[in-house]
């Protein structure tokens, strides 16, 4: 099927999620450095940080350590799942009152393809401002609104003009808003990534766009033309709910890039534990894992393995992905810019026999994944967390402490 002309993709982004509900429940917090993670100095990472904050330094998936080097004056505080869960359920809501076609990236991010919803609730920027005005005034919280053609210019345009923007990216607008900028704005661009393309003398998108795709690819081998394609404007991945993806992969690019392992562990477990509940929900379980992992200088390699059986256990998903992210390790990609655990060939009922390994233990576990993800329904999905023994690691993804599952 052709795929629709125009404006039609939307990425909605909450402004600062979490910090911005703490601020909304203690007013005595506006203005000043909230940081969400647990307390200053303890393992684990940033949740969520104000823009207050941000000017430090700070960002989501920073050790709380170096939070607190960098930010020493800030308010740290505990996540409270239930809290935020309680807007997540509502802003999907508004979500689905616009169009079916919704790509949760997280509890507080999505893509919406708002095609066919037209003749409803008017064009695709009157949707979005709409989506914006419903989420302000069903929450008193802000969220910052793309509106484009294709899924990049979309998450770009969200971007723009945070906190609390709206920006609408038509094709013809992209020599005019996305060459001038800085080429660190290209979605996967790093740190390093964004020296290299300095060193050939590359400092704007437009520079890029306007290039021989063959210039760069000694530089950056099969990304090359890719890159040349965002530059341009140009992607063509689709907004995908779950219920018709052939695979489910989740991903995160980080806001600055990494380079403690412990710290992709702890990143990766989550990751894993989102991709567990899609394939329950979707009521499939899959054949093929795999994990990949992306340098700061657009490396990217990944890790897959054919799975003895088909499973949608969390632990058991965990365990192999655990696995495919140490061979990883071993490979020179730190600091890494972004981390993805994708699940393929997917087994739908009537497709799964009996489990080989149908153990006591095994039945737990599932009893584990059922309670978690009826708490999550409820809730939201960050409304509860679990610790694990990494038996071949020796770290648990939570922190130092080693904790097995009840």
């Amino acid at each position: 099927m052709e795929k629709p002309q125009g404006n039609t993709i939307l990425h909605v982004d909450m402004d600062a999620f979490f910090a911005s509900v703490e601020q909304l429940d203690r007013p005595e917090l506006k203005g000043k450095p909230v940081i969400v993670g647990g307390r200053p100095g303890g393992r684990g990472v940033v949740s969520a940080a104000s823009y207050e904050a941000r000017v430090f330094g700070v960002h989501s998936a920073m050790p709380l350590r170096t939070a607190q080097k960098l930010c020493p004056q800030g308010i740290f505080l505990p996540v409270r799942f239930e809290r935020y869960a309680f807007f997540s359920k509502i802003i999907r809501e508004i979500f689905h009152r616009y169009t079916p076609m919704v790509e949760p990236l997280s509890s507080d991010e999505a893509f919406l393809d708002v095609h066919g919803s037209e003749a409803l609730f008017g064009t695709p920027e009157e949707i979005g401002r709409k989506i914006k005005e419903d989420i302000f005034q069903e929450t008193k919280l802000t969220a910052s609104v793309g509106v484009a053609p294709n899924k990049f210019l979309a998450k770009l345009a969200s971007d723009l003009k945070k906190p609390d923007g709206f920006v609408v990216l038509p094709l013809e607008k992209i020599p005019e808003i996305l060459h001038p900028l800085p080429v660190g704005k290209i979605w996967g661009v790093g740190r390093k990534a964004e020296a290299r393309l300095h060193a050939l003398g590359y400092r704007t998108i437009g520079q890029i766009a306007k290039s021989n795709p063959l210039a760069l690819q000694q530089a950056f081998g099969d990304w090359a033309h890719h890159l040349w394609e965002l530059a341009n404007g140009k992607d063509s991945r689709d907004v995908t709910p779950d219920r018709v993806a052939k695979s489910l992969s989740t991903d995160t690019t980080f806001a600055q890039d990494i380079d403690d392992p412990d710290s992709l562990r702890e990143i990766l477990f989550g990751l894993v534990e989102h991709l567990g509940g899609r394939l329950r929900r979707k009521e499939c379980k899959a054949m093929v894992l795999e994990v990949k992992l992306r340098s700061s200088d657009f490396t990217t390699k990944s890790c897959s393995r054919t799975l003895a059986e088909p499973i949608d256990q969390t632990l058991l998903l965990w365990k192999e992905a655990q696995t495919l992210l140490e061979q990883l390790l071993k490979q020179d990609l730190l600091p890494a810019r972004l981390l993805s655990v994708g699940a393929s060939r997917l087994a739908r009922p009537g497709q799964v026999q009996g489990s080989l390994f149908d153990t006591e233990e095994n039945q737990k576990q599932t009893g584990v994944d059922t309670t978690v993800d009826a708490i999550k329904e409820k809730f939201g999905p960050k409304a509860i967390q679990r610790g694990l023994l990494i038996e071949n690691t020796g770290k648990s993804p939570l922190g130092r402490h080693k904790k097995r599952i009840d």
